[in-house]
C-alpha cells in the first residue's frame, strides 16, 4: 500500500475511545451530498470496530440481527466526542467492554456522565466475564433492556449507571395510575 493510502488516524487517549474533531482531514472526501456525522466519525468507528478486542468481537455475535430479544444493536456508535462499543438506540443503552486499563478510569467516570446526560445507561462487563460467562452477559444486557435493572449498580464484576433522564421518565411511569 502507498504511503499516501496509510492510516493515519491518531490513536484514541488512554482510557476510552473518542471522536476525531471536525477538520482533521480524516474521512473527509469529495463527496457532494452532506452528512449529519462530524467529519471522520465513520471512519473512525470502522477502524475502532476492525482494531476491536475479542471480548468485543465474541459479544457483537451475541447482539447482532437482534439475536438478544429482538433488540437491535449498533457497534461503535458515536455519542458526542464518544463512540460507545455498543448501542441499543431504541432502548438508550450502552454496553461497554473493558480490559483492566479501565479499572478506576477517571476518563470512563466523565464519559459516562456525560452518555447519562444525553439519556443513555451504561452497562460495563470486563472482557474476561464476556470470555467466560457469555450466557450471563448476555442475560444481564437482556434485563437492562427490559427494564429490570433500573437503579445504579457497582460490583466487581458489573457496572450498571443508570441514566438521569431514565431516572425521571421511571418516576413519572410509577406516579402514573
Amino acid at each position: 500500500m502507498p504511503a499516501a493510502m496509510s492510516n493515519t488516524l491518531p490513536l484514541p487517549p488512554k482510557g476510552g475511545e473518542v471522536a476525531p474533531r471536525s477538520g482533521d482531514g480524516v474521512g473527509e472526501g469529495t463527496h457532494a451530498t452532506r452528512s449529519r456525522r462530524r467529519t471522520g466519525t465513520t471512519s473512525r468507528a470502522r477502524d475502532l470496530r476492525q482494531g476491536g478486542n475479542q471480548a468485543e468481537a465474541v459479544l457483537w455475535l451475541e447482539l447482532k440481527r437482534g439475536k438478544l430479544g429482538s433488540y437491535k444493536f449498533t457497534r461503535q456508535f458515536p455519542i458526542g466526542p464518544y463512540f460507545a462499543d455498543f448501542c441499543c438506540r431504541r432502548e438508550k443503552l450502552v454496553v461497554e467492554t473493558d480490559g483492566s486499563q479501565h479499572a478506576g478510569s477517571d476518563h470512563d467516570r466523565r464519559r459516562d456522565e456525560f452518555m447519562r446526560t444525553e439519556g443513555y445507561s451504561i452497562l460495563r462487563f470486563w472482557n474476561h466475564d464476556v470470555l467466560k460467562q457469555r450466557r450471563s452477559v448476555c442475560e444481564t444486557i437482556l434485563a437492562a433492556l427490559e427494564g429490570r435493572l433500573a437503579e445504579d449498580r457497582n460490583g466487581v464484576d458489573i457496572r450498571f449507571a443508570f441514566a438521569a433522564a431514565a431516572d425521571s421518565n421511571l418516576e413519572a411511569m410509577r406516579r402514573t395510575p
